[in-house]
């Protein structure tokens, strides 16, 4: 079942905007907050790597980067 969500109290004008930009998109009031409303949290949502950064940047200590070896030797190159 699809959730519902009432929104009480706007700003003066928040509903008259929104009117009109889904107008100007052609489609309803409702699609358009749907579209806002999606786009807005998923903006949100940080990344894995902006996460590391921000990890990396906010510790006091060094961050030390040492992934496992596959095994893999090295090997001699022919030039």
């Amino acid at each position: 079942m699809a959730e519902q969500l009432l929104i009480r109290d706007l700003p003066t004008g928040t509903k008259q905007a929104l009117k009109t930009r889904a107008r100007q998109n052609h489609t309803s009031m409702e699609s358009e907050a749907r579209k806002i409303l999606s786009s807005v949290l998923c903006a949100e949502r940080p990344s894995i790597a902006s996460l590391l950064a921000q990890e990396i940047t906010s510790s006091e200590t060094d961050f030390d980067f040492d992934p496992p070896r596959l095994g893999i030797g090295s090997r001699e190159v022919d030039l």
